[in-house]
């Protein structure tokens, strides 16, 4: 008697196989082409400054030229490499071959930049000799000479009043001797 049943061979299945492979091969490599925006993907893409701002703004232990490698390499898809970094797969280094782009800061980096350094001298306007009064030690410190040990010679005491005078003490002898370090530094750079 013979089956009507169809039965699979290997010459069937190693021709599904190789169909199969070439028609995913040909689904995952014709984004390759021209995408949406009418830029070119892949090899030839210009990567955007402010996608690479943007990364590195999130990330900042991130080089900016594994940023733009990255987003050079995925079609400058902002949201998969930051997917991509937070799965906690990291992105790949570059080849040596890579050459980024110099990138041409935009004026909205350069005004935050400036807004950033604003308000940064801005909030340390008040500096240390002011904010505890020290103004009056100062005159008498420059002749007087520091011994770091004088303050550390009194045991701890188990009053709290006592405590937090010493430690007071302390932290203005720190201040005035940083102080007068970094005079004397500035005497030896401008000699």
């Amino acid at each position: 008697m013979h089956d009507d049943e169809p039965s699979l061979n290997i010459p069937s299945i190693l021709t599904l196989a190789v169909v199969s492979f070439f028609v995913l091969r040909w689904f995952f490599n014709r984004d390759e082409g021209p995408s949406a925006g009418g830029r070119p993907r892949g090899r030839g893409i210009a990567v955007d400054p402010a996608q690479v701002e943007q990364i590195s703004q999130m990330f900042p232990q991130l080089s900016t030229r594994d940023i733009m490698w990255d987003l050079q390499r995925n079609g400058g898809s902002v949201a998969a490499t930051t997917e991509r970094i937070l799965t906690g797969r990291g992105l790949e280094t570059p080849p040596p071959s890579f050459q980024p782009p110099i990138m041409i800061p935009s004026t909205n980096a350069q005004t935050s930049q400036a807004t950033r350094i604003v308000s940064a001298s801005k909030g340390g306007e008040q500096d240390l000799i002011s904010r505890y009064n020290l103004s009056e030690k100062v005159g008498a410190d420059s002749t007087a000479e520091f011994t770091p040990g004088a303050a550390s010679k009194s045991a701890w005491s188990q009053n709290k009043e006592e405590r937090q005078r010493l430690l007071q003490k302390r932290r203005d002898e720190m201040i005035l001797a940083a102080r007068r370090k970094m005079m004397q530094k500035d005497q030896g750079n401008t000699r």
